[in-house]
């Protein structure tokens, strides 16, 4: 039994049970588990030198999305972050894959807001009724999101913008921008690099 609530604890990334002299002393997987599941230290958050890997579902449109984002913080204000997001439809479903620049101020407690910008490529795959082949498009993104912070390295992640996605008509040269409103929530996972 004791070998199966083991086993348990360590998939769940909680405690294991110490097997010592003090048997009430817990070793942690996680060190930020070590003051409870949902405490955070005191003062801002810390932004620099982090990684932070991001699942999120959302929309583009009226259709669903899709996202994994990965972030470094090579500052505490500053964050680059590049994003994979699947827009799966009916008829069509796109792929898009942006390179962001996020900008933040960093407050102490949970809520901790954003800024972000970035440019990319939306590849629309048309689906099996319509003989096309893919189209690639340039994306222009900007908009903003909220972490709200359950513990030092987790957070919850909610984030809206606006994807403007630059084609022209058929025969025609003029530019013409399409804008979709994009919203996401998810997870955000963070990790120190030392220092």
């Amino acid at each position: 039994m004791k070998m199966f609530l083991t086993a348990v604890l360590l998939t769940m990334g909680l405690a294991l049970p110490a097997f010592g002299e003090d048997q009430d002393e817990r070793y942690y997987l996680v060190p930020e588990m070590t003051n409870g599941a949902a405490h955070l230290t005191e003062g801002t958050r810390k932004f620099q030198r982090r990684l932070a890997f991001s699942p999120a579902v959302g929309k583009l449109g009226d259709d669903d999305l899709f996202a994994m984002r990965l972030a470094f913080n090579p500052d505490h204000w500053l964050g680059y972050e590049i994003s994979l997001g699947h827009n799966p439809a009916s008829s069509l479903h796109a792929l898009l894959h942006t390179f962001n620049i996020q900008v933040r101020y960093p407050f102490p407690g949970r809520f901790q807001p954003y800024l972000s910008t970035g440019y990319g490529m939306m590849t629309v795959y048309p689906g099996k009724a319509i003989q096309a082949d893919p189209v690639t498009k340039n994306i222009l993104a900007f908009g903003g999101g909220l972490e709200i912070y359950l513990r030092d390295d987790v957070a919850l992640r909610g984030e809206l913008r606006s994807a403007v996605i630059l084609g022209q008509y058929r025969g025609e040269e003029d530019t013409v921008a399409y804008t979709y409103p994009e919203y996401t929530f998810g997870l955000v996972f963070y990790r120190g690099l030392g220092g």
